[in-house]
């Protein structure tokens, strides 16, 4: 679930429902295929959101959820596959596995054979070639991993992603404290290669980076550290911090009525636009 709290004005609304449900139901209906398999087993399922009149091989986007790689489910996140088809761009949510089911790095691996699939079969739904790799929380480390380890991809025989967008994502997390992420990790010493900032090279796709200066769940500081560290090294990044923004406000403020809260779609969907866009030919 998505218990954004303390919104204040919209307080009203989450006493007669959820802001999950509110977000759900008031999100655009471009849910076009459910549950199609990218590989074996119930949580490798994806589905698929279009955009109504979209353009001809329209930017791909594939959004991992987070949960912190124990829970999550894609049909909590309708709101952000409506929000970013009506923007224009082929979403794409799939589930994937999590503890204690696997552990690192096998979620990674269902990130990279759903975004492998995205390559395939996006073109059926009227998306391009141009695939962009967006995720919040958890599931923007495991879009980072992608973007920055390209071990991964490589081994699903994915493309390689025009983009990559993370809303509030560990980046930079060690030392684990919480008793669950060491085993999920591997118990201490927890090896430096489960970090993102620790794959840096210069070689990544374009990044957008934004987080929350009120997020206490994953600390801001993990965007601005991976920010300064791409940098460094010659990457392509940019990142913005929200000022009053807390960790599900980031991505909660993507669907209707919470917009106000922090312009994430309207940054996300210029970045994305600008980055995995078919370039038009001169005239």
């Amino acid at each position: 679930m998505l218990p954004l709290t303390g919104l204040g004005a919209i307080g009203v609304l989450a006493s007669a429902c959820s802001p999950l449900g509110v977000l759900n139901g008031l999100a655009p209906d471009r849910l076009t295929a459910r549950d199609l398999p990218y590989g074996n087993g119930p949580r490798r399922t994806l589905d698929v959101y279009v955009p109504a009149n979209g353009p001809k091989a329209a930017p791909v986007v594939v959004f991992f959820y987070g949960g912190s790689w124990n829970s999550g489910s894609k049909a909590d996140y309708r709101f952000v596959g409506g929000a970013l088809a009506a923007s224009g761009f082929v979403t794409i949510i799939p589930d994937y596995r999590v503890y204690p089911e696997v552990r690192f790095p096998d979620f990674l691996d269902d990130c990279a054979a759903a975004f492998a699939w995205a390559g395939a079969n996006a073109g059926r739904f009227g998306g391009g070639t141009r695939l962009v790799l967006m995720g919040h929380s958890a599931g923007a480390y495991n879009a980072a991993m992608l973007a920055l380890d390209p071990t991964y991809l490589a081994r699903a025989a994915a493309p390689r992603p025009a983009a990559m967008l993370g809303l509030a994502g560990p980046y930079d997390f060690l030392p684990l404290v919480d008793p669950e992420l060491k085993i999920i990790f591997g118990q201490p010493p927890t090896p430096p290669d489960t970090q993102p900032i620790n794959h840096v090279d210069g070689r990544n796709p374009p990044m957008l980076l934004l987080a929350g200066d009120a997020d206490t769940t994953v600390l801001p500081r993990n965007t601005t550290r991976l920010a300064a560290r791409v940098a460094a090294s010659g990457g392509q990044v940019e990142s913005r911090i929200y000022p009053g923004i807390d960790h599900k406000e980031i991505v909660g403020a993507i669907g209707v009525p919470f917009r106000f809260l922090a312009p994430t779609l309207m940054d996300s969907a210029r970045f994305i636009a600008a980055h995995a866009s078919v370039p038009s030919r001169a005239a």
